[in-house]
Parts: structure tokens; C-alpha cells; sequence
């Protein structure tokens, strides 16, 4: 009978994958680099006022939406985050380009090249291109050979400007914020490539299940919130307004792809351990048995260099049980894509693992 049920519950399964990757277009073209999220945080809290869903952001700027359940006394929390890799303007050069200072764990070989914007205290917004001071291979023989480094790397700002002087009178200041061109693309045969996948790629696919819920009535065994939270990046996105009652925390986070792993981006990727250690056995082999039980594709890994933010809530003293799941990303803070089968895949498990009982 159990079987039976579940094979039932598997047709009205309804994840639109193309209208979750149209989400995420729309969320990698707002900038949100980690310390600057307001506007973001804004379309997504706009988002869920239009499903009637309530919200309220903590101090740190993210944001919480809780969904009743029939049991209120064990919660659960599923979280996603929506800050980027992004960049600050560590000094006004006196060429009049910018030297910067990043944000979040990547490599400045990375962005050479990308268009960029900074965002003046004020508001104001002036495009330019990160490029290593030695480009010109016209000028600088050895350009090839420069180290991609905080020294040689800079920003040529798109304003007539030629010392400090001018471009301090543009507004430009040491601390501004610098964003990256996602340079987003959805192609014909299924792919989405843009910087900052990581992580909105999870956060549209949170937003598409809770409209899901919320449009079709689905009851849930267990009050569930849902954070998304603006500082991961930074190392400590998810670790505070977890309840007392929460029992079971899983961050949804991009899988990572390289020589050695098993994740790709076709099938929803299952961590089972990552750079702070081990999630909880027992949360991983349900979170397994669901996808197996709904004939979901996905492929279980360990990322070397990672953490998310379930990890940094067990850090921080939280007495819950934690898990890792998300869509494979290839080529993770930089030049990121993934399929939409793996956003399929993931939407799929996280629409099953919300209506399951808690492990404990």
C-alpha cells in the first residue's frame, strides 16, 4: 500500500524546470555581492507577498518564511543563499583605476577580463572592466606571464578620468562595492550558464517549491521554514534564527564538479561530507531513499574545499541535524552552468523531502 502511494504521489510531481531557470536569470542579474543583498532580498520578499506567504528579515538582512505544518513541536529548516562572489574597491590608484579586495572564496584569474560594476555609497552606479595592469601585449612582454594577484589586477573605470582626483569627484571611494556581469544565457539544449549560480540557482528552485505549496495546498508534516540567507559567502549565512524546535537542518548549495567527483550536472548531488566533516548518516540515507523511492537521479559526493551554511550552523553550537543537497554546477565561482535536469532532479527531491517525516 505504502508503494502504491508513493508511485501516486510521483505523478502530480509538477517542477517546471524551464520556468525555474527563467527565475534564475532574473535573480543573477540582480548584483548581491555578500554585504550588499537589500535589493535582492527586496525582489525575492516582493516574490513571496505575491503568494501571500509572510516574511520578516533578521538583522543580518536575510530572509525567513515559515510554512505551518501539522506537527508545530519539531521544525524543520531548509535554507538557500542568495549573496555572490563580488569585490570591494581597496584603492582609488593613482591612474585612476581601482585596486580591489574580494569577496568570498575565488581566484583573480577568474575574473580577469569579466565587466564589472561599483556601487558608489550613494547609489550610483559606474560600469567598468577588470583587467590585469600589464594586458597590452603591444606594451608588456612578458603579459602572459604576470601574476593574477591583488597587485597586478585593476579596474578600468568607464568615465574620463585619469588621476585619484577625478575618480574620488565620481563618488568613488575605498569600500565600494564591486559586482560581477553574470553574463547569463539559457541555450536550446537545456543548459543555463552565468556567474552566481551558486547559489541562486537553490534559491530559485526554493521559491518555485514554496509557490508550488502554497498554490496547490499541500500540507506539510512539520512546520518548515525557509531562510535565505545573504551571508554564506562569508562563512556564517544560516547559522542564527534557527528555532529550538528545529530538528532537521538541509542547506540546498551547488554541487561541486571536478576530476575525482561523481556530481554533474544532469542529477541532484547528495554531500556527504565536505571540508567541516561528515552530515548526519541518518539524515543522508533518507534524504537517499526518497529520491530512490521517487526515481530521482542523483549522485552522492564529498566536496574537499567547501562548506555551507547547515555546516556553519552546526559551528555554531546548534543542536540540530544537518544535510547538503543542490543542482551540480560546473566550473563552481567562475564561469559557472548547469542543466536543467539537475534543477529538475533537485526540485523533485526537495518537493518529496518536504512532505517526509523527520528522521527523529
Amino acid at each position: 500500500m505504502q508503494g502504491l502511494f508513493r508511485k501516486e504521489q510521483l505523478l502530480v510531481v509538477k517542477t517546471n524546470a524551464k520556468e525555474t531557470m527563467k527565475l534564475i536569470a532574473d535573480l543573477v542579474s540582480i548584483p548581491s555581492p555578500s554585504g550588499n543583498t537589500n535589493e535582492v532580498i527586496t525582489y525575492v520578499e516582493k516574490f513571496l507577498a505575491e503568494l501571500q506567504i509572510q516574511t520578516y528579515r533578521n538583522r543580518k538582512g536575510g530572509l525567513i518564511a515559515t510554512i505551518g505544518g501539522k506537527d508545530s513541536s519539531k521544525h524543520r529548516m531548509v535554507t538557500a543563499h542568495v549573496d555572490t562572489l563580488g569585490a570591494m574597491v581597496k584603492e582609488v590608484k593613482s591612474n585612476g583605476r581601482l585596486k580591489i579586495d574580494l569577496i568570498g572564496g575565488f581566484k583573480f584569474n577568474s575574473i580577469e577580463g569579466e565587466y564589472c560594476q561599483i556601487e558608489t555609497s550613494s547609489g550610483k552606479k559606474i560600469t567598468g572592466t577588470i583587467l590585469m595592469h600589464q594586458t597590452s601585449v603591444h606594451v608588456y612582454k612578458d603579459a602572459g606571464k604576470a601574476e593574477r594577484n591583488q597587485d597586478n589586477i585593476e579596474i578600468r573605470i568607464d568615465e574620463k578620468v585619469h588621476n585619484a582626483e577625478e575618480v574620488r569627484a565620481l563618488g568613488i571611494e575605498v569600500g565600494d562595492f564591486v559586482s560581477f556581469d553574470p553574463r547569463v544565457e539559457i541555450t536550446p539544449s537545456g543548459y543555463i550558464k552565468s556567474r552566481h549560480l551558486d547559489d541562486k540557482a537553490s534559491v530559485a528552485i526554493l521559491l518555485q517549491l514554496i509557490k508550488q505549496i502554497k498554490l496547490e495546498n499541500i500540507p506539510l508534516p512539520h512546520t518548515t521554514h525557509f531562510l535565505i540567507s545573504n551571508n554564506e559567502e562569508i562563512g556564517y549565512g544560516g547559522n542564527s534564527n534557527i528555532t529550538p524546535e528545529t530538528v532537521e537542518y538541509l542547506a540546498v548549495d551547488m554541487g561541486a564538479m571536478g576530476d575525482g567527483q561523481s556530481t554533474d550536472e544532469y542529477t541532484v548531488s547528495i554531500c556527504v561530507k565536505d571540508a567541516s566533516g561528515p552530515y548526519h548518516f541518518e539524515l543522508r540515507k533518507n534524504i537517499v531513499r526518497l529520491a530512490e523511492e521517487n526515481n530521482i537521479d542523483y549522485k552522492l559526493d564529498i566536496y574537499p574545499f567547501y562548506g555551507s551554511d547547515a555546516s556553519a550552523a552546526i559551528r555554531s553550537g546548534h543542536d540540530i541535524v544537518h544535510g547538503l543537497i543542490g543542482p551540480g554546477i560546473d566550473s563552481s565561482h567562475a564561469f559557472e552552468r548547469t542543466h536543467e535536469t539537475s534543477i529538475e532532479n533537485t526540485a523533485k527531491l526537495l518537493y518529496h523531502y518536504v512532505q517526509a517525516d523527520l528522521i527523529q
